[in-house]
């Protein structure tokens, strides 16, 4: 057994092993300590004035309540209207055109907007909306944000769809259901799981994008409702006051961050144990 051939793979097993041993360990530990600069920058500036106070003027202190806000109000809205969007047409995917070529185009479109930078987003909707209306306003984040949602949902609800059993629609059809019935009243709950961790994914991806809202949305140095205005958003703000020369304005966008990693972790979590849930059943 002792042969040439296999001492001479026993040996590229063991150099394959430790390599990738190595591998795994630098990547973690490149991981940790990212994420000790994020919590041990981020924890000083974590006090009750960062929600319940505006960003400040350079040399004062302040909180992050109007970009906490603004991302949360361009965010939920770009859910709302991408979500939705993206559920329809991946059921169209999955139920109605499974077999037609439209659905192939459909696919491959949208696995190249899954992959596109999204600064070719912002880019795009800063063309057809800033430039035309001549002025940065939160609707225009809003569909930039949107049009990232649409193909993350687009998938995830294809493939949830495509894993119920059809024998539940032929059950739902032989009583005399029509189709959109059946589709709503057994394919969406058999998948609901899964549709729900595609919208999560979804805003989990959107919710820390800078380049978008840097050519939409813009920044607000105040609070503001006008969603025909620039508002504030925390990504952008993170993005001016970490290279500014004032300390205020720093410490605050090390707390930023670390709130936005906080809330991309928990979003990660429950879609994770939503998926969990979906393999399960």
């Amino acid at each position: 057994m002792n042969t040439p051939l296999y001492r001479r793979r026993r040996l590229t097993n063991v150099v394959v092993t430790s390599l990738s041993v190595a591998a795994a360990a630098f990547g973690l530990l490149m991981l940790a300590l990212v994420l000790w600069t994020l919590i041990s920058k981020g924890v000083v500036g974590l006090r009750p004035s960062v929600f319940t106070e505006m960003t400040p003027p350079p040399g004062r202190a302040g909180g992050l309540l109007n970009p906490i806000l603004g991302s949360l109000v361009i965010t939920g809205l770009a859910t709302a209207i991408g979500a939705p969007l993206g559920v329809l047409a991946g059921t169209y995917m999955a139920e109605y055109g499974r077999h037609n070529p439209l659905t192939t185009v459909i696919r491959f479109i949208n696995d190249v907007l899954l992959s596109a930078p999204s600064i070719v987003i912002g880019l795009f909707v800063y063309e057809i909306l800033v430039a035309n209306q001549r002025h940065f306003s939160a609707w225009a984040g809003v569909f930039a944000l949107a049009i990232l949602v649409i193909p993350v949902v687009l998938r995830t609800t294809e493939d949830m769809l495509l894993l119920v059993p059809n024998e539940l629609r032929e059950a739902g059809v032989a009583l005399g259901a029509p189709r959109w019935l059946v589709i709503r009243s057994i394919a969406y709950k058999a998948a609901f799981s899964g549709l729900m961790t595609g919208v999560l994914l979804a805003v989990a991806r959107i919710s820390g994008e800078t380049a978008p809202l840097l050519f939409t949305a813009l920044n607000n140095q105040f609070w503001s409702t006008n969603m025909n205005a620039p508002m504030a958003t925390l990504p952008v703000t993170i993005f001016q006051f970490a290279g500014s020369p004032y300390a205020q304005w720093r410490e605050l966008a090390w707390t930023g961050a670390l709130l936005i990693t906080l809330a991309v972790l928990a979003l990660n979590v429950l879609a994770r144990t939503l998926s969990s849930r979906q393999r399960k059943s």
